[in-house]
């Protein structure tokens, strides 16, 4: 099989240490920026102790939170989210700044500096939460 020049391009292997000492400005560079229907998602991060109890909960617990989150923070979006108009005859359904819950395990996860984004289709927002503190998943 032949490769194409552009398939041959060589990305940065970076370390941790590495990434720890980048500045913010270029953290927040390497975010991407959501394209088309697109939204970007900041996912909350996993608190590892059970409220004020200080009870630590176990590493798969945490794991569980983290992949089953269902409610994150619009940072962007891309250009035609809800831009069409039969779909979304009342326009948008959130906007940047308003936390969202969608379903769990949706849209393509990823993270930057160790916090956690999600890229979703601008359709898969069911509700806008005012106050993410008291939702919990069942």
């Amino acid at each position: 099989m032949i490769m194409s020049e552009a398939a041959k391009i060589d990305l940065p292997v970076v370390s941790k240490e590495a990434l720890e000492q980048v500045s913010d400005d270029s953290m927040e560079r390497m975010i991407p920026k959501p394209v088309g229907y697109h939204l970007l998602i900041a996912m909350p991060e996993i608190e590892e102790t059970f409220g004020d109890s200080g009870i630590v909960k176990a590493a798969k617990t945490v794991q569980h939170d983290t992949l089953l989150s269902m409610i994150g923070l619009v940072l962007d979006m891309g250009g035609q989210a809800y831009a069409d108009k039969d779909r979304f005859p009342t326009g948008p359904w959130c906007e940047v700044g308003q936390y969202v819950m969608f379903r769990m395990n949706s849209g393509t996860r990823f993270k930057v500096g160790g916090q956690e984004y999600r890229l979703l289709n601008d359709d898969s927002i069911e509700a806008v939460v005012d106050d993410p503190r008291g939702v919990t998943r069942v």
